[in-house]
């Protein structure tokens, strides 16, 4: 709870905030799961591709972990649907925002590790072994600024508090 005296910049109960926080994580999340989805879908279908077969021991390895991956980042990215229905009308909104949030950045994170086996493993079958790592290096740098590195900075140069917490 904030003090008293703190211009927050906004009239809002903690309820009303709870409830502005929720719409603001469900539109993160449908951009989320929408690419989630596509690329879990088409990972789900390599499997039944002919060329399949063509692949080394290590690449299907590597495109097992991918898929775990694909359904891991799925789970977490659809979490925070499943524990707002089963806590609804439990007065635990800010609880489930909290919770549901960090279920995104958990689903963020293994978004990110699924991109990356799933680039390996694209690169290595259609390049080689050193340009894949090279490209998958650059592709984690690139996300790494997206992600982070980006919204860091904003927040870093603008050194007002955070009006909600978070």
């Amino acid at each position: 709870m904030e003090p008293p005296d703190v211009d927050l910049g906004r009239d809002e109960t903690p309820e009303q905030r709870a409830d502005r926080r929720w719409g603001d994580l469900l539109q993160e999340l449908r951009v989320a799961q929408t690419g989630v989805q596509i690329l879990f879908g088409f990972l789900l279908t390599v499997v039944f591709q002919q060329r399949f077969g063509q692949l080394t021991p290590g690449e299907r390895h590597l495109y097992v972990v991918s898929v775990v991956l694909g359904a891991a980042t799925t789970g977490a990215l659809v979490g925070p649907v499943a524990v707002h229905r089963l806590l609804t009308g439990h007065r635990l909104k800010p609880e489930t925002v909290a919770f549901a949030s960090r279920l995104m950045a958990l689903g963020l994170f293994l978004l990110l590790c699924t991109m990356v086996c799933s680039l390996l493993l694209v690169v290595r079958v259609a390049a080689s072994d050193t340009t894949s790592l090279w490209v998958v290096g650059v592709m984690v740098v690139w996300f790494a600024l997206c992600w982070l590195g980006f919204p860091l900075w904003a927040r870093h140069r603008n050194s007002a508090p955070p009006l909600d917490g978070g």
